[in-house]
């Protein structure tokens, strides 16, 4: 079992930047890959950026390559992501998620955390 707890959300204006953390607990973290997904009111869950085990790998959507950034740091069991440019669209509850395959698919992904809600006003 791996546990995953979301933290870093808030409310912040269009243009400004917030960094999520997922911390793991449980089975050794550096055996998994990560995933962030968000979900906006109404809509259904979406991929949002992955990383490989080792950090090396990284993969985002369209809608937030440029502008946000995925990284874990495998000694404090901590992945994260660095959202900048946040735009009113971007207003969803994040979620990260661990697979032990690279970009799996969402609905294969093992663990979940609770997930974090990130607010952009405009």
């Amino acid at each position: 079992q791996v546990q995953l707890v979301e933290s870093g959300g808030g409310l912040v204006q269009a243009g400004g930047s917030l960094r999520l953390s997922c911390a793991a607990s449980g089975r050794t973290y550096s055996n998994y890959a990560m995933g962030w997904f968000r979900q906006a009111p109404g809509k259904e869950r979406e991929f949002v950026a992955t990383i490989s085990w080792s950090g090396r790998r990284t993969s985002y959507a369209d809608s937030v390559k440029g502008r946000f950034t995925i990284s874990r740091d495998n000694a404090k069991r901590t992945g994260y992501l660095q959202m900048n440019s946040l735009k009113p669209e971007d207003t969803a509850v994040y979620y990260c998620a661990a697979d032990t395959v690279y970009n799996a698919p969402m609905g294969e992904y093992d663990y979940w955390g609770q997930g974090t809600r990130v607010t952009v006003s405009s």
